[in-house]
């Protein structure tokens, strides 16, 4: 088996390191806080979309580089960028989960409007899925539009709205045919945070930072034409949005830069001035994450090339997002217990401040917790990897009192 480079993905290699090279200190920090990304984060998005190493294969009408998709040289790029430490760019719910439902599912007039400001940072997306008490039930949302006069008015609420206190617009899913079917009453539709009658409350999680939010809706107008594939196709078009929110959050670029940054820490971190890298604890669980985020890279090509030649991946795409969570904890978890007392003085600072080491940890590693509970929590997960993906039979329901005689 030759594992070797080829001379074109060599070049892109080398390309990339001399551009870390020239440009790295131009780089914002690596993991932390999620924040709206501030200017230099935002200076940083156009020098990567100028060398076309974000956007790689957006179509150039859309503010993409053009180029077809090419396993070999995003795994060149994503590990370059992870071996060099520096931001891989921006990897939000409008650049990772509506660019692409949109490339897929979108009009050309949605395509043109909302894909280039999005992947250059200049909109800010949220999503609109999870309800107070239907949180994993995504199709009894309740939340309803009303076609009136050719606009959609919006009634009802959202929860653990990432991102909505700041965000620019949100992809909403919302009940459009009350008569039909849970599922087929559904659609997806595309409005702007400013608008009327929408109202965005922070909620505060141990990160001590605002990054959920409740949103309420009051007869918020919304125009008709700002709606994905057409009423009644939501449950559809937000499924096309799940599948690559769970490839994001198990993206393993991101697992690989953590994973380089871990070593950093290892190797400077002391006990007794011996670096704990030498220790045969820390270094015995590094190895071992090692293994998994190098499994973790191959399964995520396999993915990827199966998704290029069209095949479907089943049960492989199923445990993204739970192989990816567990495994994000496991590495910055790692990182807490390395740092030690050095990592007990961590406090809230202010979102736009410039986070240390031991802050940034803490907060992967305080998100990383959230991170298994929300997008479909871990236990839900595994059902439905059980379930779908190995076929096993279904989870029991509990009876109701009408059910065994009773009349409740």
């Amino acid at each position: 088996m030759d594992l070797s480079l080829s001379e074109h993905y060599q070049a892109l290699q080398a390309e990339i390191r001399d551009f870390a090279r020239v440009h790295g200190d131009k780089s914002p920090k690596v993991g932390g806080g999620r924040k709206r990304p501030d200017q230099k984060t935002l200076d940083w998005q156009k020098r990567l979309l100028e060398h076309g190493y974000v956007g790689r294969t957006i179509p150039t009408e859309y503010g993409g580089a053009g180029k077809q998709p090419d396993i070999m040289e995003a795994a060149v790029i994503a590990n370059e960028f992870a071996r060099a430490n520096i931001y891989a760019g921006l990897t939000n719910q409008g650049i990772s989960m509506l660019v692409p439902t949109l490339l897929e599912v979108g009009t050309d007039e949605q395509k043109r409007n909302y894909i280039g400001p999005t992947i250059r940072g200049d909109i800010i997306w949220c999503q609109g899925y999870s309800e107070p008490g239907n949180g994993s039930d995504l199709a009894n949302a309740q939340t309803k539009a009303e076609l009136k006069d050719g606009n959609w008015i919006v009634n009802g609420q959202k929860i653990w709205t990432s991102s909505a206190h700041y965000a620019d617009m949100m992809f909403l899913l919302c009940r459009t045919e009350p008569e039909k079917s849970k599922h087929e009453g559904l659609s997806y539709l595309l409005l702007s945070m400013k608008s009327p009658g929408l109202e965005a409350r922070p909620l505060k999680t141990m990160t001590g930072r605002n990054e959920f939010n409740e949103v309420f809706f009051t007869d918020v107008k919304v125009p008709e034409t700002q709606i994905v594939l057409g009423r009644g196709k939501g449950w559809h078009v937000a499924n096309v949005t799940l599948k690559h929110e769970r490839l994001m959050i198990g993206d393993a670029g991101k697992m690989t830069a953590r994973l380089e940054q871990l070593i950093h820490l290892l190797g400077t971190a002391t006990i007794d001035d011996v670096p704990l890298i030498r220790v045969a604890e820390f270094r015995d669980r590094l190895l071992r994450l090692q293994g998994e985020v190098i499994a973790w890279k191959a399964h995520n090509l396999r993915l990827l090339t199966e998704a290029a030649q069209g095949i479907d991946s089943g049960v492989k795409r199923m445990i993204v997002k739970y192989g990816g969570t567990m495994l994000g904890f496991r590495l910055s978890s790692l990182a807490v217990d390395a740092l030690g007392a050095a990592g007990l003085p961590y406090e809230t600072i202010g979102e736009d401040a410039e986070a240390d080491d031991a802050t940034t940890w803490n907060i992967d590693y305080m998100y990383d917790v959230g991170l298994m509970i929300g997008g479909g929590s871990n236990n839900i997960q595994k059902n439905i990897i059980g379930e779908r993906g190995l076929d096993l039979p279904r989870e029991p329901k509990a009876q109701t009192a009408a059910a065994i005689g009773g009349r409740g």
